[in-house]
Order: C-alpha cells, then sequence, then structure tokens
C-alpha cells in the first residue's frame, strides 16, 4: 500500500508539471499567432513637451514659442502624475501602405485625451477618456481608437493626456482591415479567458451548494472578482458593463482589485488551514482580511491615485505573506500546499510584474494587461488541478474509512449472531423448563398473556380515529426498520399534514375539527390494501404511513392518490361541507445501520414542510441513498 500511495504521488507531481508547461505552451502559441501585428502596423517614434506648464489647448500650444519636444519610448510611460502631458509623432502618409489607417492608444484608464491630426490647414480633433461617456466615442472599442485622414499627405499627431491613474501612453499605426482582424482575434484569446474563469466561478458556485464548504464560495468570489477586475483592466467593463457610470469607471479598477484580493487572502487561508498551524499566520490573515474589506469600502470614495498606491502596498504584503507561508507548509509536507504556491505564484507574480511596470519602476515589453491575463489562466487551471487532485484524495481516504466501517460491521455482524445463538440456546432451556410447570401454572400464564396482549392493542389505538397511534407507529417503525436492513428491501414512510386545520378549528371549533380528523383518518385507511401497510396518527393534525417493500415511485403515487381523493370527498356534516386538502412527503431508502429509520423520518418530514413551503395540497417525493 505503501509504494503505490508514494507512486500516486510521484503521478500527480509529475502530471501536475505537464500541465503547467502545456498551459504557459499554449498561452504562448495561441497569444503569439492570434496577435502577430508586424506585417499591417508600426509603432511610430514620439516626442514629449518640455514645459513647467503645458498649455492647456491646442491654440495655446501653436501661440506660445521656444517650446521643444524630445524623444521619449513608446510607450511613454509619466508615472503618477495629474498635469496634462503632450505627446507628438509625425507620419510620412496617413495611410499605411496605401490603406486607410487608425490611431490605437492601447491603454483604456485615461481620464482625458485629445487628439489633433494636422495636414496642411486641415485640423482633425477628437476628444475622449474614460471621464466622459463610452457612447460619446466615435469608435466603440474598448481602448482608444482614432481614424486617420484617408489620404496619403503627411500628418503631424499632437496628443494631450491627462490622468489621476497611471499615465502610459503605448500609440500604434493600424491598416484598418487589419486592425479589424486583430481585434477580432484578441476579443476570441479574451472571450476564451473570461469564458474559463465564468466556468471556474459557477462550478466552484454549485459545489458550494451541494457541499456548503465555504472555502469553495471564496473562491467563486475571488473568481468572478479577478474577472470584472481584469475586464475593468482591458476597458471591457466600461464598454459591456457599466457605459454610463463615468463614477464608477474612474473608481472600479481600485474597488473590484480589492475586493479580488479580500477574496483571495479569506481563500488561502481556508483552503491552507492556516488556523490549524499558527495562531500567528491567524491573525496576519485576519488582518489583511479586514485591511483588503476596509480598502474595498473607501476605494469608492478615495481618490484613485491613493487607493491604488495602498492597494499596491498591501498586494506586496499578500504576495511575500501567502508564498511564504505555502512555502513553509511545502517544506512541512502539509497536504497540497506546494502544488498551491506554484499556482499562486503564477497569479501573484504576474499581479506584481505588471504594478512594477505601471509604477514606472520595471520595464517589461509584454502589456501589463497581458501579463495579468497569463498569470489568472496558469492559476485558475492549475487550482482547478489542485481540486482534482484533493478530492481523489479525500475520496481514497472515504473508501479506506469505508473499508473499515465495512470490516467493523462484520464483526459487529459475528458478534451480534454469537449472541443470538446464545440467547437461542437460554431460550431453549427455558421453554423445557416452562414445560415441566403445572397445568394451573400454564393457564394463569395464558390468561395474563391474554389480558397483556388486550391492554397492548388498547394502548395502541387512537381513541378520536380509532387508527394506530404514534406509540405503535414508533415500535412499527423501528420493526420495519430492522426487516429492511434483514431483507434489504426499500422502507417508505409518508408524512402527511391537513391543510390549514387552525383555521378550521377557529372558523368552526374544535368538534368539526375532530370530525375532519376522523374523516382524513378514515379516507386514509380506506386506501390502504396492503395487510402489511399501517397508517398512524402522529399528532394533532398530523398523520404518518409505513409502507414496507415499497419505492418511492409507489409510495408517491399512494399518497397522490390519497391526496386527490380527499380533496373530491369533503368532509359532510350538519348540512355543511367542508373541503379539506393535504400535504404530503415521501421518503424511500434501503435501511442499512442501526437508527438509519429515524434519519428517513427526517427526511420525509423535511419533504413535508417543503411541500408546506411550496403551497400547501401537494406532495413532495425523494428517493434517499441506502441509510
Amino acid at each position: 500500500m505503501q509504494f503505490f500511495a508514494s507512486t500516486k504521488l510521484v503521478t500527480e507531481k509529475w502530471l501536475f508539471i505537464l500541465t503547467s508547461l502545456l498551459v504557459v505552451a499554449v498561452l504562448i502559441v495561441i497569444t503569439r499567432s492570434a496577435l502577430d501585428d508586424s506585417q499591417s502596423s508600426f509603432t511610430p517614434e514620439l516626442h514629449a513637451l518640455n514645459a513647467a506648464e503645458p498649455p492647456a489647448t491646442f491654440g495655446a500650444l501653436q501661440a506660445q514659442t521656444g517650446l521643444t519636444f524630445t524623444p521619449v519610448a513608446n510607450p511613454a510611460s509619466f508615472g503618477y502624475s495629474d498635469q496634462p502631458h503632450w505627446v507628438s509623432f509625425s507620419l510620412v502618409s496617413a495611410n499605411l501602405s496605401e490603406q486607410p489607417a487608425y490611431i490605437e492608444i492601447g491603454y483604456p484608464l485615461l481620464d482625458n485625451i485629445d487628439v489633433w491630426i494636422v495636414q496642411g490647414n486641415e485640423l482633425t480633433v477628437f476628444s475622449e477618456g474614460d471621464s466622459k461617456p463610452f457612447s460619446q466615442r466615435q469608435l466603440r472599442y474598448n481602448s482608444f481608437l482614432f481614424a486617420l485622414p484617408e489620404n496619403n499627405q503627411p500628418a503631424e499627431v499632437f496628443i494631450r493626456v491627462q490622468s489621476s491613474s497611471v499615465l502610459k501612453l503605448p500609440v500604434k499605426i493600424w491598416q484598418r482591415e487589419a486592425f479589424s482582424e486583430y481585434t477580432a482575434n484578441t476579443n476570441l484569446i479574451m472571450g476564451l479567458f473570461f469564458g474559463l474563469l465564468l466556468a471556474m466561478g459557477l462550478s466552484n458556485l454549485f459545489f458550494f451548494f451541494t457541499t456548503r464548504n465555504l472555502t469553495f464560495l471564496f473562491y467563486t468570489g475571488y473568481v468572478f472578482c479577478l474577472g470584472l477586475t481584469l475586464a475593468g483592466l482591458h476597458g471591457f467593463g466600461y464598454k459591456y458593463l457599466w457605459p454610463q457610470q463615468v463614477w464608477f469607471q474612474g473608481q472600479a479598477v481600485s474597488f473590484l482589485a480589492s475586493a479580488t484580493l479580500f477574496f483571495a487572502v479569506i481563500f488561502s487561508g481556508s483552503l491552507l488551514e492556516v488556523r490549524r498551524h499558527s495562531a500567528f499566520l491567524t491573525r496576519c490573515f485576519r488582518a489583511l482580511t479586514w485591511s483588503f474589506l476596509a480598502l474595498t469600502i473607501s476605494a469608492l470614495l478615495l481618490d484613485y491615485a491613493i487607493s491604488i498606491k495602498v492597494f499596491l502596498v498591501l498586494l506586496t504584503i499578500t504576495v511575500f505573506l501567502i508564498m511564504g507561508v505555502a512555502i513553509w507548509f511545502a517544506v512541512r509536507r502539509i497536504s497540497i500546499a506546494g502544488y498551491y504556491a506554484l499556482a499562486w505564484s503564477a497569479l501573484l507574480i504576474s499581479a506584481l510584474s505588471a504594478s512594477l511596470d505601471n509604477l514606472g519602476l520595471l520595464n517589461i515589453n509584454i502589456p501589463s494587461q497581458v501579463l495579468l491575463v497569463y498569470g489568472a489562466t496558469i492559476e485558475a487551471l492549475m487550482l482547478s488541478f489542485i481540486l482534482a487532485i484533493s478530492y481523489s484524495r479525500q475520496r481514497d481516504q472515504m473508501m479506506k474509512a469505508k473499508e473499515q466501517a465495512l470490516e467493523q460491521e462484520r464483526e459487529a455482524v459475528s458478534a451480534k449472531q454469537e449472541l443470538i445463538e446464545l440467547q437461542q440456546r437460554a431460550q431453549d432451556e427455558l421453554e423445557y423448563k416452562v414445560q415441566e410447570r403445572t397445568l394451573e401454572l400454564e393457564i394463569a400464564l395464558r390468561e395474563l398473556s391474554d389480558a397483556n396482549r388486550e391492554l397492548e392493542k388498547l394502548n395502541t389505538i387512537d381513541p378520536l380515529t380509532g387508527i394506530r397511534n404514534r406509540r405503535h407507529f414508533d415500535k412499527r417503525l423501528q420493526a420495519e426498520g430492522r426487516r429492511s436492513r434483514r431483507e434489504q428491501t426499500p422502507l417508505a414512510l409518508a408524512m402527511i399534514d391537513i391543510d390549514h386545520f387552525k383555521q378550521i378549528n377557529d372558523q368552526y371549533g374544535h368538534s368539526v375539527g375532530d370530525t375532519c380528523i376522523r374523516h382524513v383518518a378514515q379516507t386514509l385507511q380506506s386506501l390502504l390494501k396492503r395487510p402489511t401497510d399501517d397508517v398512524c396518527r402522529y399528532g394533532g393534525e398530523e398523520f404518518a404511513i409505513i409502507l414496507p417493500n415499497t419505492d418511492a415511485e409507489g409510495a408517491g403515487q399512494l399518497v397522490e392518490a390519497i391526496r386527490k381523493q380527499l380533496a373530491e370527498t369533503p368532509c359532510e356534516l350538519d348540512n355543511q361541507s367542508i373541503s379539506l386538502t393535504l400535504s404530503g412527503g415521501v421518503a424511500s431508502a434501503i435501511i442499512s445501520h442501526e437508527n438509519a429509520e429515524v434519519e428517513l423520518l427526517k427526511l420525509a418530514d423535511e419533504r413535508l414542510y417543503a411541500a408546506k413551503q411550496a403551497g400547501r395540497n401537494r406532495v413532495i417525493i425523494t428517493s434517499a441513498k441506502p441509510h
């Protein structure tokens, strides 16, 4: 067994590594093949204005003398600055390779962006930004897109940008037809990515509903918030989700990113079971959780530049804390911490790299948004693999526990059989001694036995309805549960309650209510055909039916027939006709252990409650797993 267990662990490790490498390879191949734009676009050389007080308008720019533009990198990065910045570049021709062209500025988080295209005496002006409603954009693109004039004349382009966030200006010139193809490929890749996140979120949400495990709920919140954050960073959120909410667009990234890390910290602590291993780390995780919750709320009120800087500080702390804890747990060989560290490292490192790139502290050729997509995709797929490993291990533990339980049950059955044989021998000896008693003693015992049986029968009859009472039901349920367990036959229970019975008592009086209860009892008794079926008054206006050797479908059909019969035959008394309906809950199972029939009764009662909650006058049926 130890050999097979170690072999399985080695297989899991190699499979995890191969899956990770395959994911990275597929991402690189798809992105390069889909987004290869080298033949249909080019990156112009940018020049930035050097001025202590930049002019506010293009007219003021033309009016001032002595202004100088110096070359800057493309994309141009100005860090966090609320001052306007001017950038210019020249085009030999407004068309690209004899084809109409676009100017793309691939950073969708700019508050204000004004573009002037000068061709001789002709001036074309654009004014956009996410401080304006999305519907005002000339071209509905998730970033910023401006159409160049359709001619081959040289053009001088001036751009004025101002933003409260990180100010980056990636400028690219595209052929229009090629840009449409590029956009289709980009949207396909992003659609696949967001579809993956949506599928992961929904599947974990369903797991939460079925297992009631909060870890799945935390991961669902994390995945959904991560998807919304990336949608905001790529401009898809403003384009599709909140195009008219200009105020929210200015706060969306910091708000959603903080919510993402809030769920990430809770999920990490829950999955790694930090509480079981370290009280200090538990306090650290709790402090980070409250910090991100406070930041999530305050992000809607604080200036974006302030909230995003606080977020980046907390993000850095979170990266080191979660990765450190995961690596420490992995060294201690705690559960799946090693796999978890690898999965989260992809997203956390990409997020940290993108943050440093936005701050201008790190220069990366890959766009920060693409970095986040890479990290999120790898992390989501790896966590899916980790969940599969975790489920496999839990299943193995369950199978082992079941085998141990079966072995204990076999031992219990054997001991019980020995006890039964011992009791049988004692019974035989007792019967032999009884036979030696005198005839007078036998007659006395027989008379006493008859009297006891008659008394027992009287004690099991409900005086109001004449059917069996709760005491008889409890004994019969125990007996039928043992028979179901012994013979491995299904046992069905039905719980029935008269609808709106309190209203009948209030309106007609308790004597009429008693007559209605007798009417229902007679209806139930008349529709039971088998001698083994038993109906009992469970209490008040509630009845219970025991149906041995009956599956859920058969029991449901019988109770549904009773419901229809009662609805069609009102209670008649004193020239009054009182219509009655009932609600029923039915459960059926094969009893497999002691006292399991009580669980079956509870399940039938829950279905009765569900029938009442669903509107009464109905029957809800369930077929439980063997008890």
